[in-house]
């Protein structure tokens, strides 16, 4: 299950490390610090800092992100709600003038 804070990862700097989803972010920052070196040689996916890939690897790791669809959804929903906005404020409509009277 993807969402078990309990899950066990491996690092992608030192391949025997097994660490707990919920620590993975840490342990990343720890572990690249260690191990500056390896840190070097890789590149971290744009979509989710969590992925680090080889340096080589990365457009192709880009293409096929499952993280990009994420990103890709919220830019459209946030582009859908600026073009709802504008709509909203920039609307120059005025009602008709009414020829009723209500009160005879």
């Amino acid at each position: 299950d993807m969402l078990d804070p309990e899950r066990l990862i491996q690092c992608p700097l030192v391949k025997h490390h097994r660490i707990r989803a919920r620590r993975f972010p840490y342990h990343l920052v720890k572990c690249k610090e260690s191990n500056p070196e390896i840190a070097k040689k890789l590149a971290t996916c744009p979509f989710n800092a969590r992925h680090l890939v080889p340096q080589a690897d990365l457009s192709s790791h880009i293409m096929k992100c499952n993280d990009k669809a994420f990103v890709e959804q919220d830019v459209v929903s946030r582009s859908c709600e600026f073009a709802q906005e504008q709509l909203n404020n920039g609307s120059t409509w005025q009602a008709p003038p009414c020829a009723e009277d209500w009160e005879t």
